[in-house]
């Protein structure tokens, strides 16, 4: 179960996108500034270094968002919790819109390690280490952070990056079903290869749990769009912005009762509840259109 915004506070707004602070993060800073006090002479520095974190997080997922509205998607929303950060990106379902959405976090951080090996390397050249040990601590763990977070990120474990990144790459050979089968299914397998090491790092196994759930609910969303796939079409129907027919069967869910339901076949009338939709959206594009746009002339 991915994070949402309850129980987080609203940091800020930029360029359409709200950034979001989960309260547990305060807790795990806590936590993290006493565990590397011992390489500072101040806590400060401490707390210098978790917002360095925070700021080049934050950095990541804004690659994120920005690259899913560069091809059309929808992203407006960021939140970062003890785990990292998520940013709630929905580009339209092609493997090259995804792919690039999905890439361009790790890329930002690439973008970033040359910057801190400069810094890293000036700060050796004047003998930081000896004359401000503490801001050479600082600088030598920025770049540790930032290369930790490139390596962890290309994981091939879904969902992070380097697993939705390898389910895009087989989204061109395999579609958009099958890919998601075969990422969820390398991740489950990467999961079990992670728990070995979490044995002697609790925290590791934190992550290996999550990934573990998430990758679960990717064999299930693949399952789901399986059947969307093999299922018929509506005739005399089709999306105006992919121009697919609709499938048949109970593939949407009724806003009120949470049950399944055919909206073409009831007319946008949830069989159980009784609730109307004018509205529906595409399972092929995800976009959303009034009923009557679906019917062609």
């Amino acid at each position: 179960m991915l994070p949402s915004h309850k129980g987080s506070i609203r940091l800020f707004r930029f360029q359409g996108i709200d950034v979001w602070l989960h309260w547990s993060w305060f807790l795990v800073a806590v936590i993290q500034i006493q565990f590397r006090a011992r390489l500072y002479s101040s806590y400060i520095w401490c707390v210098f270094e978790y917002l360095a974190l925070f700021v080049i997080v934050l950095l990541h997922e804004f690659g994120h968002s920005l690259a899913c509205r560069s091809v059309g998607g929808r992203a407006d929303q960021i939140v970062l919790w003890p785990l990292g950060g998520v940013a709630f990106v929905d580009p339209p379902p092609r493997p090259g819109a995804t792919l690039w959405s999905l890439a361009a976090g790790p890329l930002v951080n690439v973008l970033l390690f040359p910057i801190f090996s400069v810094g890293w390397a000036l700060a050796l050249h004047a003998n930081l280490q000896l004359t401000m040990p503490n801001f050479y601590q600082f600088v030598k763990d920025l770049w540790m952070i930032n290369l930790v977070l490139v390596c962890f990120h290309l994981l091939p474990i879904y969902p992070l990056d380097g697993g939705q990144i390898l389910r895009s790459l087989l989204w061109y050979a395999f579609g958009r079903a099958r890919s998601l089968m075969i990422a969820s299914t390398i991740g489950m397998i990467a999961v079990a290869l992670l728990l070995l090491f979490a044995i002697r790092t609790p925290w590791l196994g934190v992550m290996a749990a999550f990934a573990l759930i998430q990758c679960w609910s990717g064999l299930q969303q693949a399952r789901q769009l399986a059947r969307i796939e093999a299922a018929p079409r509506h005739a005399g129907l089709a999306c105006p912005t992919c121009h697919r027919a609709p499938p048949v069967g109970d593939f949407w869910l009724c806003g009120r009762c949470r049950r399944p339901f055919d909206m073409f076949a009831t007319n946008g009338i949830c069989p159980h509840c009784g609730v109307s939709f004018n509205g529906v959206r595409c399972m092929e594009c995800g976009q959303g259109h009034p009923l009557h746009a679906f019917i062609q002339p």
